[in-house]
């Protein structure tokens, strides 16, 4: 088995995603930095980082890769009733700093650390300020209890986290983020690695040999996406 590739710190470039480890999910390339044009240069290719304190950052391109078509979006009947009883309400880009830190400290509960260090949270938070990187945020009230952030390109959203404080808060973003962008003429929705959660809401692995196609032909589109208003609640 070949090592991963070591990233150069003055080079923004990756080695091809076909090179990726097959366990454990798609290893790629070790180092570099979290800085905004290395990130936008690993998102174009479908790579991402993903690592906890203590390690160096690591890049990731599973194959297969779990992914979400916004017409197969599945909202099962309790859900639903969720939703149009308006239990919560739901914004968007309302408070990326408090749903990225939400994800972080759901994980850190969860188990032994969480791969959204502070480290993460400021380069994405600065992906939010350029106007690649969203966030979706679900209120009871004025409670912040579910949410969810990633990154959009084109018509591709790349879905980082999601968090849930209370029953299906986390669904009813999803949900909301799939239906705003099937409404912009999104193709796809990236959820990275397989998980029953996703799974429930219509998520589906693909080869990566396909997912790569699917980025080839819908980010040499407008790169930057205009995302929804931010005085949106619904």
């Amino acid at each position: 088995m070949h090592e991963p590739y070591w990233l150069k710190q003055d080079d923004l470039s990756f080695p091809d995603p076909e090179n990726a480890l097959t366990e454990p999910n798609g290893l790629l390339a070790v180092g570099g930095d979290l800085s905004l044009e290395r990130l936008l240069s690993a998102y174009k290719l479908g790579i991402f980082p993903w690592y906890e304190d203590g390690q160096p950052i690591l890049w990731w391109s599973p194959d297969p890769r779990m992914v979400v078509f916004p017409d197969e979006l599945h909202i099962s009947k309790s859900l639903k009733k969720i939703i149009n009883r308006k239990v919560f309400k739901v914004s968007f880009n309302q408070n990326f700093p408090a749903v990225i830190l939400a994800c972080a400290n759901q994980r850190s509960k969860n188990r032994d650390g969480t791969w959204i260090t502070d480290e993460i949270q400021q380069a994405y938070i600065h992906l939010h300020q350029a106007g690649w990187a969203h966030s979706v945020e679900v209120w009871d009230d004025n409670n912040l209890v579910g949410g969810l952030y990633g990154i959009a390109l084109g018509k591709i959203f790349f879905g980082e986290s999601m968090f849930n404080e209370q029953n299906n808060a986390s669904k009813v973003a999803f949900v909301y983020l799939t239906q705003n962008l099937k409404n912009q003429n999104f193709k796809l929705i990236d959820c990275q690695v397989s998980s029953e959660h996703l799974a429930s809401l219509g998520a589906k692995e693909i080869r990566r040999e396909k997912f790569m196609q699917h980025l080839q032909e819908n980010l040499n589109l407008n790169l930057k996406t205009a995302f929804s208003a931010k005085e949106h609640k619904q």
